[in-house]
């Protein structure tokens, strides 16, 4: 997994374009002036998240997420993105993104389907606080993009789920095109099932075929540069959804068997149990951070037996409990 975050290219441009000046948004989330100086731009989770506050407290514009996420041309997306509009429907073009994701940020795009709905959530698996509302609308902005530019129409999810308060709904209301739940248990964007066999009318089987393998190879190298304990991780945390995958689910999803897996991790001077305990933890931040689950439901989805365990644990990992955590965290972003 990388640990950086690639800012593209078009966002200060687009800053610009909104008459935004990337320096007073540098200024005011505490980053360096010469920070978009370069042609890669890598920057930390708190480094991205301060970025997109800042841009926050510096436009008049608090639906300011929705323009920096929306593209309107197809021209503009980066080579992921035109991947993904090369693809033959909504669904696969959204399973390329979660793949080739991992090349550029800590970040994971899940998928869920329930009752005939198909609902997608970003993850920011380094995060230490709470991400920011205009980064969620942005995000939440591109995947429409996507799904509009792919499938020639404007088509709309069911609903969108947004865990802060009311706010600019009519605003948001009218951009994806759907009811808006506010104060929800999380941040998604929900499809209906049937929406993933949407097709593309951008399909382009030579493109894909020209930056697949390109990705495919990028993403190839980029494993091998992860250390075996950050894959097993990993693999644990795909995991992670209700009960907690014991070390020949892991094995078996990295083609090798508990043997393997076992010295590989004590060559490395970790145990299973270790590596469990880091991935539970960097989950139980993200779910305090960035959702309004209570405290068994957030101990259910990390494979605790009841809310009691993770709260003791929780209380190793950060010296205090889980809902004093969460109570903190939020009370620093609102200051």
């Amino acid at each position: 997994m990388s640990k950086h975050f690639r800012v593209p290219g078009r966002i200060p441009a687009k800053l610009q374009e909104s008459g935004i000046r990337v320096s007073a948004v540098l200024e005011r989330a505490g980053l360096s002036p010469g920070l978009f100086d370069g042609p890669r731009i890598p920057v930390t989770t708190e480094e991205l998240f301060a970025f997109w506050r800042g841009i926050g407290l510096v436009s008049p514009d608090p639906a300011i997420g929705l323009e920096l996420g929306t593209e309107t041309k197809p021209e503009h997306f980066d080579p992921i993105g035109l991947a993904a509009l090369a693809c033959g429907s909504f669904g696969e073009a959204m399973r390329q993104i979660a793949q080739y994701k991992q090349l550029t940020c800590p970040e994971e795009v899940l998928h869920e389907i329930d009752c005939d709905e198909w609902s997608i959530q970003f993850r920011w698996l380094l995060a230490n606080g709470v991400e920011p509302e205009i980064l969620t609308d942005a995000c939440f902005a591109y995947v429409l993009s996507v799904a509009r530019h792919g499938t020639g129409t404007r088509m709309s999810p069911l609903r969108l789920e947004l865990v802060r308060p009311r706010s600019y709904a009519k605003t948001i209301e009218r951009h994806f095109g759907c009811p808006i739940v506010f104060g929800a248990a999380r941040n998604a964007i929900v499809f209906r099932e049937s929406d993933g066999d949407r097709p593309f009318v951008t399909r382009n089987a030579e493109l894909l075929a020209m930056l697949a393998p390109q990705l495919d190879e990028e993403l190839k190298r980029h494993r091998g540069q992860e250390t075996f304990p950050e894959r097993v991780r990993a693999a644990i945390q795909r995991k992670l959804a209700g009960r907690r995958p014991k070390m020949q689910d892991i094995a078996r999803e990295l083609h090798m068997s508990s043997r393997t897996l076992q010295r590989h991790l004590q060559d490395a001077g970790y145990s299973f149990q270790q590596v469990l305990e880091e991935a539970r933890h960097q989950l139980a931040r993200h779910y305090l951070n960035n959702s309004l689950l209570e405290l068994n439901e957030t101990a259910y989805l990390l494979g605790y037996e009841d809310s009691n365990s993770f709260v003791r644990a929780f209380r190793t990992w950060e010296g205090v409990p889980p809902a004093s955590w969460r109570g903190a965290q939020r009370a620093r972003v609102a200051s």
